[in-house]
C-alpha cells in the first residue's frame, strides 16, 4: 500500500516541482529585463546660424561724451550789492533783449541819489553866490577900488565853487546809475539755463544771479586725454551723433584748451555744429573725432556669441558643408573690436563658423541652416503665390489656376 502511494506522488512531485522552476525563470526574466539600459534615442538635428569668416580690417575707433551748448553764455549778476527782491525768469525759459529778470532792494540806492541830488542844488546856490561876488569885484577892478590880487582871489573862489558843483554832479549821475542797476536786464535773447540766487537772499556786486544761453550757433563741448590733444587741430572733422534719435552729422573744431583742467588733467575743446543743426541745450552726444581712428591690417573677427570654452582653449563650431555636421575647432583670440573678438589663428577665410546655439553641440552632430519664420500675413501671400498661377484664356482674359492638390 505504502509502494503503490509512493508511485502516485511521485509524478506529481515532479510535476510541481517543474512548474516551480518554470515559474522562477519567468521571473527571472522579467526582472532582468526591467533593469536593462533603455536604447538611447538619436540625436536630434538642430538647427544653426553661421556666418562665413572673412578679413576685415580692424579699425581702432575712440569716442567721447560731448555736451551741446551755446557759442555765447553769459553768468549775469547785479553791479552793485544789495537784496534781492524778485526773479522773474525760471530755468528753461527764454527771455528776449532787455526784459527784467531780476530786482535788488534799491530803497538805499534812492536815498543816496537823493542826497546826492541836494548836494548838487547846494554846491550850485555856492557857485552862483561866488559868480556875483566875482561879478561885483570885477566892476569894482574897472573902477580902480580893488587891487588886482583882490580879484584874482574871488576868481579862484569862482573856480572853487565851479569844481564843487560838478563834482557834485558828477556823484549825482553816478548815483542815479546805481539806481538803475538794481534792475537786471537780459543782454540778450536766449534760454535761462540755470539759476543761481533766490529772493530774499543778500548779494554783493558781481554775484551771478542766472546763466543765460543766447541764441544762434550752438557748439559741442568735450574733453580729450592729454596724448590725443595734439591730433585735433582747430578746423579738423569730427562726427557727432545725437543719443536720443541716432542722427549724425559733422562737426568741425573751433577751440581747443591751452592748459589741462587742474581736477580732471584733460583739454576742454569745442567744435561748432553746421548751420540747422540744433540739438536740445544740454543733451548728450557722442563725439568721434576722425583725426585719431585708426585702421590696421585685415584680420579675421568673429561675434562672440561663436565662442566657448573647451578646457583651457577657445574653440568656435566649424560647419561641415558637405556632410552637414559639425566639428569643434581651436583659435586663439588676440583682442577685442566693438563686439566683435579678433581671430589670430585657427580659422581662414571661407569657413563656416556657427555663431548661435554653440553650448548645445556635440562633434559631429548632424545640423540645418537656420531659416527665419515669416510673419503669419507674409506667409499667407508667400503661400497664396506659390499656390496659385496665370494662365490666359482662349478668349484673352487671365484666369488663376490653383496648384494646389485636390482634396481626395
Amino acid at each position: 500500500m505504502n509502494v503503490l502511494t509512493s508511485d502516485v506522488q511521485n509524478p506529481l512531485v515532479m510535476m510541481c516541482n517543474r512548474a516551480a522552476l518554470m515559474g522562477l525563470t519567468i521571473a527571472s526574466a522579467v526582472l532582468l529585463s526591467g533593469c536593462s539600459r533603455p536604447t538611447a534615442p538619436p540625436e536630434p538635428v538642430r538647427a544653426v546660424k553661421v556666418i562665413t569668416v572673412g578679413a576685415a580690417p580692424l579699425t581702432s575707433q575712440i569716442e567721447y561724451t560731448g555736451e551741446v551748448r551755446a557759442r555765447h553764455e553769459s553768468r549775469l549778476g547785479f553791479r552793485v550789492g544789495g537784496k534781492l527782491m524778485q526773479r522773474s525768469v525760471d530755468v528753461g525759459q527764454r527771455v528776449r533783449a532787455g526784459q527784467l529778470l531780476a530786482q535788488l532792494d534799491a530803497t538805499d540806492l534812492r536815498l543816496g541819489a537823493d542826497a546826492a541830488r541836494a548836494q548838487v542844488a547846494a554846491a550850485r546856490t555856492n557857485r552862483d553866490l561866488a559868480d556875483a561876488d566875482f561879478q561885483r569885484f570885477a566892476a569894482l577892478r574897472a573902477q580902480n577900488f580893488i587891487s588886482a590880487a583882490e580879484l584874482q582871489r574871488r576868481r579862484a573862489a569862482l573856480d572853487a565853487a565851479q569844481a564843487q558843483l560838478d563834482a557834485a554832479q558828477a556823484q549825482l549821475a553816478a548815483l542815479q546809475n546805481q539806481s538803475g542797476y538794481a534792475s537786471l536786464l537780459a543782454d540778450a535773447a536766449g534760454v535761462v539755463t540755470t539759476v543761481l540766487a533766490e529772493p530774499g537772499q543778500v548779494l554783493a556786486a558781481g554775484t551771478p544771479v542766472l546763466q543765460l544761453a543766447h541764441d544762434g550757433a550752438r557748439d559741442v563741448v568735450f574733453a580729450v586725454p592729454e596724448d590725443k590733444v595734439g591730433a585735433l587741430a582747430v578746423g579738423s572733422a569730427v562726427q557727432m551723433r545725437s543719443w536720443p534719435d541716432g542722427q549724425s552729422s559733422v562737426a568741425h573744431v573751433r577751440e581747443v584748451a591751452a592748459s589741462a583742467d587742474p581736477v580732471t588733467r584733460t583739454f576742454t575743446v569745442r567744435a561748432t555744429l553746421p548751420a540747422g543743426v540744433a540739438p536740445p541745450l544740454g543733451s548728450t552726444v557722442a563725439v568721434v573725432p576722425q583725426s585719431v581712428q585708426r585702421a590696421g591690417a585685415p584680420l579675421i573677427k568673429l561675434p562672440t556669441s561663436a565662442l566657448r570654452q573647451e578646457g583651457q582653449t577657445t574653440a568656435v563650431w566649424v560647419l561641415e558643408a558637405g556632410s552637414m555636421t559639425v566639428r569643434s575647432q581651436a583659435v586663439q583670440v588676440l583682442t577685442a573690436d566693438g563686439n566683435d573678438v579678433v581671430i589670430g589663428t585657427g580659422l581662414v577665410p571661407g569657413m563656416q563658423v556657427v555663431t548661435a546655439g554653440v553650448h548645445v553641440l556635440a562633434p559631429g552632430q548632424k545640423v540645418t541652416l537656420y531659416v527665419p519664420k515669416l510673419p503669419l500675413a507674409q506667409s499667407n501671400k508667400a503661400q497664396a503665390a506659390m499656390e496659385s498661377k496665370a494662365s490666359v484664356g482662349p478668349s484673352g482674359a487671365v484666369s488663376t489656376a490653383s496648384t494646389a492638390p485636390a482634396a481626395q
